[in-house]
């Protein structure tokens, strides 16, 4: 039985001379310096400024007048909660100075300093559904039918 404790291989092992061959590797491809190439192309994310209902995060149009709902919760749209002045840390939860203290911040108001709340959102989604199919796909999609 041996002395060691463990089975595996280590570095206090005599036993160097087992070592796997060196692959062999390809050749150098020769750059020829006078010869330009482009550089690589970054797959970078679009980003997109979208509204966004602040009860149920339904994307909405940002041209909001007075009398606009949310169209999936029915929420007020031109209200405090919805403006980009909304702090509910700030003096009366406005960063405007205004004189008083507009409340329920969820209904709709007539705040002449009111800017709907735009946000900087990624592009995440791919192609849409609704995109035809390439024709390759859709020859190979047939045969199946």
């Amino acid at each position: 039985m041996s002395d060691q404790k463990y089975r595996q291989r280590g570095y206090q092992d005599s036993g160097h001379s087992e070592r796997r061959p060196a692959s062999p590797r390809k050749p150098r491809e020769l750059i020829d310096p006078r010869i330009p190439r482009d550089p690589k192309q970054m797959n970078m994310m679009a980003f997109t400024e979208v509204f966004r209902c602040a009860r149920c995060g339904a994307i909405e149009s940002d041209m909001i007048g007075s009398l606009s709902t949310c169209a999936k919760c029915g929420v007020d749209l031109h209200a405090c909660i919805q403006c980009q002045s909304f702090d509910s840390g700030a003096t009366f939860e406005c960063r405007e100075t205004i004189a008083a203290r507009v409340s329920p911040k969820d209904v709709r108001n007539d705040c002449p300093t009111f800017v709907a709340a735009m946000r900087v959102e990624k592009e995440t989604g791919s192609t849409s559904a609704t995109a035809p199919k390439s024709s390759a796909r859709k020859a190979f999609d047939d045969l199946f039918k």
